[in-house]
């Protein structure tokens, strides 16, 4: 019954067996692009330009100009340093990088949160 079943002078299964066919090569393609992504993240991990990577070199450099803030304030106050604008600088653009990299912080919370409210 199914052999009946079609035109063109081919018949279901001839059609089943290209629709197999093309459903394989489709996942062969899939995997051989999983593969590439997979590959490529190893490379970005091992030379350490990954997502990862920046993120916690963001947060080393934001770390470093608090914690020079904090040292340019002990200058100030011991009196080694007399260029109260250079601090006052320094101080505020610390304070601009905390505030932004909690704001990302928050991105990503917000982000994790909306993910895990989806019904899957």
């Amino acid at each position: 019954m199914v052999g009946g079943i079609g035109s063109g002078g081919g018949s279901a299964m001839d059609g089943i067996k290209a629709a197999l066919q093309r459903q394989a090569e489709a996942a062969q393609r899939l995997s051989e692009a999983q593969s590439r992504i997979n590959s490529g993240a190893e490379e970005a991990a091992v030379d350490g330009t990954g997502f990862g990577s920046k993120l916690n070199q963001g947060l080393e450099q934001i770390n470093h100009q608090v914690q020079l803030s904090d040292k340019l304030v002990d200058g100030i106050t011991s009196g080694k340093i007399t260029e109260f604008h250079e601090v006052a600088a320094q101080i505020k653009q610390a304070d601009l990088s905390f505030k932004f990299s909690l704001a990302v912080r928050n991105k990503f919370v917000d982000a994790y949160r909306e993910i895990m409210r989806m019904s899957v």
